[in-house]
């Protein structure tokens, strides 16, 4: 992580962060310390989180991220979100009509869910989307309202 804001976001300890390397490498998810973290994080399924000493996070399946980013809100009340995007991918109705979290366009979860975003948006084709440039990481703070 060579950006200074993601890696204060990272060593902090008080809200917890999920962290996305983008591919089919598991999520990264660090929490405030707790004995029982390991055990709420597994929520009875069959994979085990495994602790990661060089992150200190835990490592969990990819296909977890929507309930992990639920779970965590509801037991936090916050959680940094930090994703892999392309600074040139656009914004596409796939993302305004989606469910869950996992958002990798360019608004980075702002629009993700709400239907059409409106403002100055303006819609091209109904699967338009355009994907070139770096991978870079990006960070959003969600919140429970």
């Amino acid at each position: 992580m060579n950006n200074p804001k993601l890696a204060r976001i990272w060593r902090q300890d008080k809200v917890p962060v999920l962290f996305d390397q983008g591919g089919p490498r598991g999520l990264l998810v660090k929490l405030p310390y707790a004995t029982e973290n390991r055990v709420w994080l597994r929520d009875e399924r069959r994979a085990i989180p495994e602790f990661k000493k060089t992150y200190k996070a835990w490592k969990i399946p990819k296909a977890w991220f929507d309930d992990i980013v639920e779970r965590t809100l509801s037991r936090f009340g916050q959680v940094y979100v930090i994703q892999a995007h392309r600074e040139q991918q656009k914004c596409a109705p796939a993302c305004w009509n989606a469910t869950g979290y996992h958002c990798e366009c360019s608004c980075m979860g702002a629009n993700h869910g709400n239907g059409y975003p409106g403002g100055a948006w303006r819609e091209v084709s109904d699967t338009f989307a355009l994907s070139y440039g770096p991978r870079k990481y990006a960070c959003r703070l969600m919140k429970v309202k």
